[in-house]
């Protein structure tokens, strides 16, 4: 593929990776608050935030087909609430680096599952970054199982159990929605981003209705004024934060990286959030990552300069030496 869309589509990757990495430091911060606030308050803010940047791209919206927006309901549904309801759980019961971690398997799972469909590179040339990540993923691991504390088991399983219900729908949303752009070239990022947040809202203001029903309307020191929880400006400012950076930012950012690299590479990428909630992670626990982590860390980016190398423009030689294979294999 060409260097320039490689490159692009790299740092278009990379920007997305940075920002979704935000999403699993909310949690954290308000361990009060249950996952499904959490998720439904962040697509809300994510709905509102795209209604709003509607009004702008209003005549290409008119243009999407009912397919287009039944589409647009899928991915809102599987990648956005249905992930998010789950990771939120899994923070909670285990960790930010555990989630992360777990959700690290997706450069490998969504590479793996998508090169078996596209067939976009021979496995001998996928498979020593591939190798490399799941190295990496089983280093920071390996740390997180030593820092358990006697009896946290349990928890620490069932965030695993949670957190992997949130890898499948990952795994399924980015194959998909890269599948669509690539089938509709003419379909603006921006214009399908939106399109999403559109689709989204409904979903998510039907779930928040049903959150603040459940727990009553009337304020309490635990619910809060309107389901906004014991701490309602930093839970607003949080999910407002989500919603423009993590949600609408980080999917354009997504969905032009989806236009310009096959999706074997951009599910490797995703390994641009694991390092980054990690980061985000370890700077929330004011402490730094040990040997073991570090260099699960380095074999990860290793993975990834190695993931991004095997796509790039070939020498002349090697093209014409695949060219020659190609060819002495037909007779």
């Amino acid at each position: 593929m060409a260097a320039g869309d490689l490159i692009k589509g790299v740092l278009y990757a990379l920007g997305a990776g940075l920002m979704w990495g935000l999403v699993f430091v909310a949690p954290a911060l308000l361990p009060d608050y249950p996952p499904v606030a959490l998720a439904f308050g962040r697509y809300l803010a994510f709905g509102l935030v795209a209604l709003l940047l509607a009004l702008p791209d209003r005549q290409r919206l008119r243009a999407l087909r009912r397919a287009d927006w039944v589409e647009a309901l899928k991915l809102a549904a599987v990648g956005n609430i249905i992930y998010y309801l789950f990771l939120s759980g899994g923070i909670q019961a285990a960790g930010v680096p555990l989630a992360s971690v777990l959700i690290g398997t997706l450069p490998v799972v969504i590479a793996v599952c998508a090169n078996w469909h596209d067939r976009s590179l021979p496995w001998r040339r996928l498979a020593p970054s591939l190798l490399l990540i799941g190295a990496g993923i089983a280093c920071v691991n390996r740390a997180e199982m030593a820092l358990l504390a006697p009896g946290q088991g349990p928890a620490y399983a069932l965030g695993a159990a949670l957190t992997a219900v949130a890898v499948a729908a990952w795994t399924w949303y980015p194959i998909r929605n890269a599948r669509w752009l690539k089938a509709h070239p003419g379909l603006s990022a921006t214009t399908w981003t939106t399109a999403q947040g559109l689709a989204t809202l409904p979903l998510a203001a039907l779930g928040w209705a049903g959150y603040v029903l459940w727990r009553g309307l009337a304020p309490s020191a635990q619910a809060g004024a309107w389901g906004l929880g014991p701490r309602p400006a930093l839970f607003s400012l949080l999910m407002l934060a989500m919603g423009l950076f993590a949600s609408w930012l980080g999917t354009l950012a997504w969905s032009r990286a989806s236009k310009l690299l096959p999706t074997s590479l951009t599910g490797q990428l995703i390994v641009f959030e694991t390092l980054s909630a990690l980061a985000y992670g370890f700077a929330q626990r004011g402490e730094l990552p040990g040997w073991t982590t570090g260099a699960g860390i380095a074999l990860l980016v290793g993975g990834v300069a190695m993931g991004v190398a095997a796509f790039g423009p070939r020498p002349a030689a090697a093209q014409t030496g695949a060219a020659l294979g190609q060819a002495a294999g037909g007779h």
